[in-house]
């Protein structure tokens, strides 16, 4: 009996009991895949990509040649990297302006001055009154951290007012989400005091899910690839990329744990690692046989000998298979 199922009847599974129902209304889920084949490598990351555009989720791929996945502040800042921030400010700010006042219809027009002269006040009015607003639409919503609001408030600001407040904080808030701050002085102004780590990053990735739907996106769709993990030899003539000892896979495979058992903190966020078919071998010592912290959480003891389910936390695809599923 075959354990594969295709590309595409799981993206479409996943479309329809996922993106589409689950994590639209605040759920949350991580998927390991494993693909049998390149071209099913190729279909899950594409067709997840697709998913993501199509039902108006935030898609951001993160690959271990290029990025520590077991440091999960790397994760964040690759992730960061990977966001319009200004576009996401503006989005929450015509959300919870939209039905109060009269806005701009044009971005470029988007300022405290333009607003109050639409809605016939008092530049200073306007400006109380939307800092209420904002107050109490982002400053006070604690399912992000206090770090991430803070952050947040800064940029909205800057869209408001881009004459009156200091270009260069907006800049430096954005080098501070993307890891490129060198020093956390520069954030002083903007009351933030710490730096993005191992500590804190997890909720920032959660609160940035959280920031996607108040922007009017439907959250947050991750791909991992973990795949560079799995291999344990390494080039003779160094080539640019990262490659990992066993204790950094060790570690890797924690962060995923923890993602997994924080599934009930998360909110509007669909997880997929991508591992290779030696992740599932159990002769491979950086498999997922060497962290049973992993494989108890993921791993089909008990499973259908005639069915695949597509909705198991782990699945192998492969292009040349055509199982039933369950229905």
């Amino acid at each position: 009996m075959t354990e594969h199922v295709t590309p595409e009847k799981w993206l479409s599974t996943m479309r329809k009991e996922y993106l589409k129902d689950f994590i639209r209304q605040g759920g949350a889920t991580v998927k390991f895949v494993v693909p049998i084949d390149v071209p099913a490598l190729r279909d899950i990351q594409d067709g997840l990509q697709r998913a993501a555009e199509d039902e108006l989720f935030h898609f951001a791929f993160v690959d271990a040649v290029s990025t520590k996945l077991h440091m999960v502040d790397k994760v964040f800042h690759q992730v960061a990297q990977q966001i319009d921030w200004d576009g996401l400010a503006y989005s929450f700010l015509c959300h919870i302006l939209a039905g109060y006042c009269k806005l701009p219809t044009e971005r470029d027009q988007f300022n405290l001055r333009q607003i109050a002269l639409l809605n016939g006040q008092e530049e200073v009015e306007m400006r109380r009154s939307i800092n209420n607003r904002l107050k109490n639409e982002l400053y006070r919503d604690y399912a992000m951290s206090q770090e991430f609001r803070i952050a947040m408030l800064r940029l909205c600001q800057a869209q408001l007012d881009p004459g009156e407040v200091n270009p260069a904080l907006s800049d430096t808030v954005k080098e501070w989400l993307r890891g490129e701050l060198r020093l956390i002085s520069a954030l002083k102004p903007a009351l933030i005091f710490q730096k993005i780590g191992r500590h804190n990053a997890r909720h920032m990735l959660f609160s940035l899910s959280h920031w996607l739907k108040c922007a009017g996106m439907s959250g947050l769709v991750l791909v991992l690839d973990i795949s560079r993990y799995v291999e344990g030899v390494r080039p003779k003539e160094p080539d640019g990329t990262f490659y990992y000892s066993l204790p950094a896979v060790l570690d890797c495979y924690e962060v995923l744990r923890e993602f997994i058992d924080s599934t009930d903190e998360m909110e509007f966020s669909f997880i997929c690692a991508i591992a290779p078919l030696a992740f599932v071998d159990s002769d491979n010592r950086r498999g997922l046989w060497a962290y049973d912290a992993l494989k108890l959480r993921i791993w089909d003891e008990v499973r259908d000998k005639r069915f695949v389910n597509p909705l198991s936390s782990l699945i192998r695809v492969s292009r040349s298979v055509n199982m039933q599923f369950v229905q």
